[in-house]
């Protein structure tokens, strides 16, 4: 009884997470200038010109998003960018799990660009639209495959918890592996930092494009 309960209490928690309005990323205050007026290329130093070319040749906001508040650091911006490449390109988790767990943390952010960006790449990469709008409505996403539930589970439970169980984490080591399991919280990660920084800057997605969480 006392483990249904707990059980119980977990998933209620979860789905606090998930429908809790605290989570909120609005836009500017019509009429205000925006925190960080949009970056370019011309402003920023001869040394730093660089890694905005290869932004632009990416990214789906050009400098804006992410990269228009990291820019204002142009050091910590090439470390960033360097880690996202490895995150986006070059991680060992598949890239529709990796898309589904950086939509995770863009639904827990409500984090207009995050999910502007990334819906269209996690459908392009396989991800069931049932599943990811199913997230984007607060709903434990149905008919997850198993690889699918357990980096729902493990998104989840860090974030609700601060750790996840000694039985999630041997199912997650024998569904993902050692390797795959640690990128998945990196990605994770790093996409909390990005949606503190959009956040920051009360970044949008383009002007025209509704929002995801309007």
């Amino acid at each position: 009884m006392k483990i249904i309960l707990g059980r119980l209490m977990c998933i209620s928690g979860l789905f606090l997470v998930l429908l809790s309005p605290a989570f909120s990323q609005s836009p500017p205050t019509p009429g205000e200038p925006p925190r960080f007026p949009q970056i370019t290329v011309e402003q920023l130093p001869p040394d730093a010109r660089p890694l905005a070319e290869e932004i632009m040749a990416i990214s789906s906001v050009g400098l804006g998003g992410p990269y228009n508040v990291m820019l204002r650091s142009p050091v910590f911006a090439d470390r960033m960018k360097r880690l996202l490449d490895y995150l986006r390109f070059n991680t060992s988790l598949p890239t529709r799990l990796n898309e589904f767990a950086i939509l995770i943390q863009g639904r827990l952010w409500r984090s207009q660009v995050e999910w502007y960006a990334h819906y269209p790449l996690a459908l392009k990469a396989g991800l069931s639209q049932q599943v990811a709008d199913d997230l984007k409505a607060g709903i434990h996403p149905r008919n997850m495959k198993p690889d699918e539930e357990v980096v729902y589970d493990v998104s989840m439970e860090m974030v609700n918890n601060h750790q996840i169980s000694d039985a999630l984490f041997q199912k997650s080591k024998a569904i993902l592996g050692e390797q795959q399991l640690v990128d998945l919280v990196a990605v994770s990660g790093t996409y909390v930092t990005v949606a503190m920084l959009l956040a920051l800057g009360q970044e949008m997605p383009p002007p025209g494009k509704p929002l995801p969480f309007p």
